[in-house]
């Protein structure tokens, strides 16, 4: 329940302070706005100034106090002074409106990177554990937040408070009373928003929350639209997105529901306070202590505020909903990354491939995967992993990658333990075709040449005719240019595992895995990629993953693993003739795939 709590405040000084981090790097760019909104908001007051005096001296001049000549003279300056107010305003509102652009457009881009590039570096099981959905939207609504904050500040707090400042030294060099009524009506009118806002945050979070979730699981739905229809549950999911609706519904429902409170209460507030306006002034005036024109200027005045008191609760409203954005993104800033460089991290350079699990123990949660685990692959020898699901071959490959690091022991490479190097680099120097071959909604040939940006057209095609990948792009309409769509759902299993090996071979490093990397093909273009791959796997450390027994019978030595430890090793022809696991599995499967 407390965790529950925690989750529905906002930690504002938090928030603010990364946001200032961001802010005071356009430290004279923000000064200058603020002194270009000083500048507009005094010069408002232009406007009601000159009717005071056109009030003043029109009922002088009824009155036959003052000459016609006069009284035109005055009228010509009025025009004049208002003409000058309405350039030099226009003006003013044009450099307002630029460098508030401009700020804001910087921020979002500064804000929407750096989260972007923190999310990018956040461990293995950050993604694992976090819905893209989720995270996209956050990251996606943060521009709008970024925003929305510089506008209520630039907007609606600044003009306000430097109004404040202008009108009342203005109402107290006319009516001191008037003066102290507008301020009492101010604080009561900005102090009683706040408080409903305050009220508010809870159910703002919540309703945030739910949005979120809402996006994330629709995202998911239609990563698994195949899946969906497949098995034919389309009204299932319909009925689950009722409910994820109705959750949205009822959290925005509750959340807009302050605003009844919130608007009723300002309006009487806001009626009190012209009330007392009015009578006090009109009282002034008939007792002969300001003039008719006075008590227009006050008025006029009155209403400019009450218009800017209006904008400053909206800006209240996007502030709130700023800081609410703000919270459920800016709590990844919190987040540190699991696996983490050590201080003066060198970059790593394969130079020979070999590679060694020293007295290696691993945790998964409460789960030991590992314990005492030893192993050597020397340099340039093929070594496969076989043995049922769950044994811990995938979870060797992500050590070796540090998507986690070992509790205890090491793995090293050319004798060097892993953790001693940047992760970036270590992965950049090795180079692996994946299980699931997932593709960028891009061409293929980018997609190939992802694994090495600096290829030339004519690497890229060998990587291409070496995969087989050329005679089939030799049939797509726009051959090697063809977009393959989200997550390459436009090509086969097949094609995608094809462009996954070319992408490999294009990388060209000392380490290949191979996790499963035929999985997907069919027989006569397995035997095909077999060959091929052999001849990759030459002059390279190669770590290789199959279920399919078939597949790794030529390599150097065969690991037979069972719940992460090693029961048997050899090489096909010793293990065969061995009573054990791997002959079982042979046995089971001739050729086929372990069940």
């Amino acid at each position: 329940m407390e965790k529950r709590k925690r989750s529905r405040e906002i930690d504002f000084k938090y928030n603010l302070n990364l946001y200032w981090s961001f802010l005071k790097k356009y430290k004279l760019l923000t000064f200058g706005i603020i002194l270009v909104i000083l500048m507009t908001e005094s010069i408002r007051l232009v406007s009601p100034f000159l009717f005071k005096v056109i009030i003043d001296n029109g009922t002088e001049f009824s009155a036959g106090t003052l000459a016609a000549g006069s009284f035109i003279a005055i009228l010509i300056i009025v025009a004049t002074v208002f003409a000058i107010k309405a350039i030099f305003q226009s003006i003013l509102i044009w450099f307002k409106l630029h460098g508030i652009n401009t700020l804001d457009v910087w921020l979002m881009a500064d804000i929407k990177r750096k989260f972007f590039n923190h999310l990018i570096h956040l461990d293995h099981n950050f993604h694992t554990t976090n819905k893209t959905g989720s995270l996209i939207s956050r990251l996606v609504r943060s521009g709008g937040a970024v925003e929305r904050l510089t506008d209520v500040i630039l907007f609606n707090f600044a003009p306000l408070i430097l109004q404040v400042v202008v009108v009342f030294a203005s109402l107290l060099y006319f009516s001191l009373i008037p003066a102290i009524v507008i301020v009492v009506t101010m604080v009561l009118f900005i102090g009683y928003s706040f408080l409903m806002q305050r009220l508010q945050e809870g159910a703002s979070i919540d309703s945030i929350n739910e949005e979120d979730i809402e996006k994330a699981n629709v995202a998911d739905i239609f990563t698994n639209i195949d899946s969906i229809k497949y098995f034919g549950k389309e009204n299932s999911i319909k009925a689950r997105f009722k409910k994820l609706s109705e959750n949205s519904r009822k959290a925005l429902l509750k959340n807009w529901g302050y605003y009844r409170w919130m608007d009723a209460v300002q309006s009487l507030i806001l009626s009190t306070g012209t009330f007392l306006i009015v009578y006090f002034s009109i009282k002034q005036f008939l007792a002969g202590e300001i003039t008719i024109g006075t008590v227009s200027f006050i008025y006029m005045v009155y209403g400019t505020l009450i218009g800017h008191l209006f904008g400053f609760v909206h800006g209240i409203r996007n502030y709130y909903r700023a800081m609410a954005d703000f919270e459920v993104l800016f709590q990844y800033n919190k987040i540190e990354n699991g696996i983490k460089d050590k201080p003066g991290a060198k970059n790593l350079k394969i130079r020979k491939g070999d590679i060694e699990f020293e007295d290696m123990e691993f945790k998964y949660g409460k789960r030991k995967l590992f314990d005492k685990f030893n192993l050597k692959i020397g340099k340039n020898r093929k070594v496969a992993f076989v043995g049922h699901s769950g044994c811990g071959k995938t979870s060797l490959v992500k050590l070796l990658y540090r998507f986690y690091d070992v509790n205890r022991g090491a793995i090293k490479i050319d004798g060097k333990d892993i953790r001693d190097f940047k992760q970036e680099s270590l992965r950049s120097e090795m180079s692996i075709v994946p299980q699931e071959a997932i593709l960028f909604d891009d061409t293929i040939f980018n997609n190939i040449r992802f694994s090495n940006p600096s290829a030339s057209k004519e690497d890229v095609m060998k990587a291409m005719k070496f995969a087989q990948l050329d005679k089939l792009v030799a049939n797509f309409p726009d051959k090697e240019n063809t977009v393959v769509g989200e997550r390459g759902v436009k090509l086969s299993g097949g094609e995608k595992q094809r462009v996954s090996i070319a992408r490999a071979i294009l990388a060209d490093k000392k380490i290949l895995v191979l996790d499963e990397a035929t999985s997907a093909l069919d027989s006569e273009t397995e035997a095909e990629i077999q060959k091929d791959l052999e001849r990759l796997m030459q002059g390279r450390t190669s770590i290789i993953i199959a279920h399919r027994l078939s597949t790794i019978m030529k390599a150097d030595k065969i690991v037979v693993m069972d719940k992460g430890k090693i029961v048997q090793m050899g090489t096909h022809r010793q293990l065969i003739n061995q009573r054990g696991q791997y002959k079982k599995l042979w046995n089971l499967q001739k050729g086929g795939y372990i069940k």
